[in-house]
């Protein structure tokens, strides 16, 4: 029986880790299922045959596309296969940026800066009835956390929704490949820690940790989108 590969790209927070658990554990609970085969790249774990996948995603990261870290580039190669072999395909954020990077388009730092936090998501005419993201509202609200972003898409993609800092926040690749710069897997409570635990940071950016905090709520329209690609996983066979 095939199964749903996890291309981990990093781990969370130390902080929240031990707290809260990491993103496979967030994933297996917005897909439903626990059962997929997880693949730390980042660690140096091999890549399994993309065709003997029944899906893939990729999780978000510490780490910075634009590095082009040895690990990264391999798992960008072995994307760009999977893609063009028609394997569905979804990444999050990290792992949307590294689908971009991997089809030939340009992933580097947002000159807009840094966006987290709870962030209005505002679909495309072209994302209407999309298979992925349709039945989504034509605004939503979304968790984010990123300082990169996906600057020029590929040939052939097609942009499918935008958000105040980010034109390209979500993307479809190709008929069964897609990408959301947004975090699907993340509660409320995940978000306000990444606020929590990168405060510093954020002050130094000019940023104020507490606004942000306190513009956090529940993302229910977004926190449907990993149960809608494992639904088209069984129906696309």
């Amino acid at each position: 029986m095939k199964r749903i590969a996890l291309i981990k790209t990093g781990s969370t927070i130390p902080a929240i880790k031990k707290q809260q658990g990491d993103f496979e554990l967030w994933f297996s609970e917005g897909l439903g299922d626990s059962d997929f085969l997880q693949v730390d790249v980042f660690e140096g774990d091999v890549l399994p045959e993309a065709n003997q996948l029944s899906a893939i995603v990729i999780t978000g990261s510490p780490a910075m596309v634009s590095d082009r870290e040895d690990w990264s580039e391999r798992t960008a190669a072995w994307l760009a296969e999977a893609v063009g072999q028609g394997v569905p395909t979804l990444g999050i954020c990290y792992g949307h940026q590294l689908l971009a990077h991997a089809l030939g388009g340009l992933v580097g730092p947002n000159p807009k800066g840094r966006q987290i936090g709870t962030v209005q998501v505002n679909l495309l005419d072209a994302a209407r009835h999309d298979l992925l993201l349709g039945n989504l509202p034509e605004s939503f609200k979304a968790q984010a956390s990123h300082s990169e972003v996906v600057l020029r898409l590929p040939k052939g993609a097609t942009r499918m929704a935008t958000s105040p800092l980010d034109n390209n926040f979500a993307i479809r690749f190709a008929e069964k490949a897609w990408g959301i710069q947004f975090h699907p897997e993340f509660s409320r409570l995940v978000m306000s820690d990444y606020i929590k635990y990168r405060g510093d940071a954020l002050l130094e950016e000019g940023l104020n940790p507490r606004v942000l905090s306190r513009q956090v709520v529940e993302t229910t329209a977004a926190n449907t989108v990993l149960n809608t690609f494992r639904q088209l996983i069984h129906a696309m066979g």
